[in-house]
């Protein structure tokens, strides 16, 4: 029986996956792209969008249409003493931030990778890999198997393609833990973004991101490994919304759902991003942020950069090399700087000494927004050699429309 072929085979089609997806039909190539999921499906998640996802986004040709997508101008944050810190992100530019569920985010994102002309195939499961002189092979859960040049693995922190490949860290449970709920919230700050820096926290937080359906995404992220044991993260969990500042903020919060938990994987330094012809992206190549957690503009943009490589090499292992590369220039010195700033801020005096700082003038305020929210790579502002004309001054996301 003839074994279906093709130029990439996508394991995944979260945000990583339908990036390198719609990359890859751009640049000519035939694309195989499966998910055990059916779309749509929810994924515990934030649901924030920082700048460099909203350009991926916008680059992508995804349109901003869902229903729960609110575009944020303002964030508010809270110090560990209960200063309150009010940020202005550009206006009239573009967008630089934004919040929207993932359960419309994700399942928009596959639409826009199947209009593309990728071959999406939904509950289909990944089983098992064998790399050929070729690529390599893979089998699937219905009985099928695939050739592919180059596989893209996008399949998470629990990557099942890396577990096969045995190339991932024994017993790795991930850099942070997260929690979320959905709540109504009829306080008179409710509708702004909010970052609580509890001291009992740090250098984690607890966050309110807003939707455009009336709901409330909130919830905390802690560093595993603090001296936070289970029985105290559930603890907190449960008496969140009693906190003075978070009560005071939302007013009358009803849950909508249970709250879920999620394991934060942000170990890129150190991680094997390619082994052969398979390139790791997203949460499987660990690429989320270590100071805020944050990892869609990540998985976004690690998945384009896997896409290019296979369209631009002539070989399985070049496109691995090649990835490898471009991934860590635009990754790897913004995530060194992000773990030495966690560790700044997990000390609740030098956590209120930065906030002071920043809240100088409105132009460090400013600047610290677009900083924080990833308008320009971290480790470029103490870097003149990445400076670029117009870096520091770029427009936001679909800023034509505006």
């Amino acid at each position: 029986m003839r074994v279906p072929q093709c130029d990439v085979l996508i394991v995944g089609t979260g945000p990583a996956g339908c990036a390198a997806a719609i990359t890859a039909r751009r640049l000519g190539l035939k694309v195989t792209a499966i998910d055990r999921a059916t779309f749509p499906r929810d994924k515990c998640c934030g649901d924030g969008l920082t700048t460099l996802a909203l350009r991926e986004l916008d680059s992508l040709g995804l349109t901003p249409s869902a229903s729960s997508w609110l575009t944020v101008n303002d964030a508010y944050i809270r110090s560990p003493s209960g200063r309150e810190l009010h940020l202005q992100l550009p206006r009239n530019r573009g967008q630089y931030a934004a919040i929207v569920k993932r359960v419309e985010l994700d399942a928009e994102l596959v639409d826009l990778t199947r209009d593309e002309g990728a071959d999406v195939r939904e509950g289909c499961s990944f089983t098992a890999i064998e790399l050929t002189a070729q690529g390599a092979q893979v089998s699937l859960n219905n009985g099928e198997s695939i050739l592919a040049r180059n596989v893209i693995a996008a399949d998470g922190m629990w990557s099942p393609v890396r577990k096969a490949l045995e190339c991932g860290p024994a017993g790795y449970r991930g850099d942070w833990h997260g929690f979320r709920q959905y709540v109504k919230a009829d306080g008179p700050q409710s509708r702004n973004l909010w970052v609580w820096f509890e001291e009992d926290l740090l250098p984690g937080y607890a966050w309110s991101f807003p939707l455009a359906d009336d709901q409330v995404n909130l919830g905390f992220g802690v560093v595993r490994g603090s001296r936070l044991s289970g029985k105290k993260l559930a603890s907190i969990w449960a008496g969140l919304l009693d906190r003075p500042a978070i009560r005071q903020t939302l007013g009358n919060a009803t849950p909508q759902d249970s709250h879920t938990a999620w394991p934060i994987p942000a170990q890129l330094p150190r991680a094997q991003l390619a082994k052969g012809p398979v390139l790791f992206v997203g949460d499987a190549a660990t690429a989320t942020d270590p100071l805020t957690g944050e990892g869609i503009g990540q998985a976004l943009e690690t998945g384009r950069l896997a896409a290019e490589a296979v369209a631009r090499e002539a070989t399985p292992e070049l496109a691995a090399v090649s990835y490898e590369v471009s991934a860590r220039a635009a990754l790897q010195l913004d995530h060194r700087l992000a773990k030495r700033l966690s560790s700044v801020l997990a000390r609740p005096r030098l956590a209120e000494l930065a906030l002071l700082a920043v809240d100088t003038n409105d132009w460090t305020r400013r600047q610290f927004a677009r900083w924080m929210f990833e308008d320009y790579p971290r480790a470029s502002l103490f870097d003149p050699r990445r400076w670029q004309r117009g870096l520091f001054n770029r427009d936001g996301a679909w800023a034509e429309s505006n």
